[in-house]
């Protein structure tokens, strides 16, 4: 097993399976999954449980978030990062919103010696379809400026779509308090002591089902907190 790849979840019963069968067919780096749940009371628990026991799937594990509260994306993501175990972790959403078919050619980045390898929605060959545009603005200012102004690496500074090395990650003090915000952090720190950080262009795509957990004016503050420690 080369690559851990991590999903959070939070009542996603209805995509779950979905997800599971979009990696099984596009990613073929050996891996395992690590399916990273709050509590047993939440349904995707019980379909991913049926699911593994069904199949006899060795490859796929439940986690449940044991971090803190055990419950929010912070904490399922801080669960995911520390429980895989694999050398290389991928996150990725269970919202198909990230396709996997660039799995494959995150983890060959990896393996030319980047430590950490964003999917960037807005290099050349990136894309962003739907969602709601103040929020595609303000990622798409915050990612170009940053790329341009301080060359950080990356033209997508907030896209949680990333591949990082577990041995780097073990270096790093995790300071976020909110979500997602965690991999603008893990990418910036990253950058700034020193370690090889790279990019391939994605495509994203807004859910089609569910709710989005995103919640953009709530962690709007937590996310410039790191823009500004990487601008000055």
């Amino acid at each position: 097993m080369e690559l851990s790849i991590v999903v959070p979840v939070y009542h996603e019963q209805d995509l779950i399976l979905k997800t599971i069968a979009e990696i099984d067919k596009k990613v073929s780096t050996p891996h395992e999954l690590v399916i990273v749940y709050d509590t047993p009371d939440d349904p995707t628990f019980g379909v991913v449980e049926g699911f593994i026991h069904a199949n006899r799937r060795k490859d796929i594990r439940l986690v449940r978030n044991n971090i803190g509260s055990g419950r929010g994306a912070l904490n399922a993501l801080k669960t995911g990062l520390k429980e895989a175990l694999a050398p290389a972790i991928l996150v990725t959403m269970a919202d198909l919103s990230d396709d996997p078919i660039e799995i494959d050619k995150m983890y060959d980045e990896y393996k030319r010696g980047a430590k950490v390898v964003c999917g960037s929605r807005y290099m050349k060959g990136g894309k962003q379809i739907g969602g709601p545009r103040h929020k595609s603005l303000m990622t798409r200012a915050a990612g170009l400026s940053l790329y341009y102004l301080r060359r950080l690496p990356v033209h997508d500074a907030t896209n949680n779509f990333r591949l990082y090395d577990k041995e780097m990650l073990e270096t790093i003090v995790i300071e976020s308090t909110g979500g997602f915000e965690l991999a603008m952090e893990l990418t910036v720190k990253a950058h700034k002591n020193g370690y090889k950080v790279t990019e391939v262009p994605v495509t994203w795509r807004d859910r089609t089902e569910g709710e989005s957990n995103f919640k953009l004016w709530k962690w709007l503050p937590l996310y410039l907190k790191w823009y500004f420690y990487a601008l000055f």
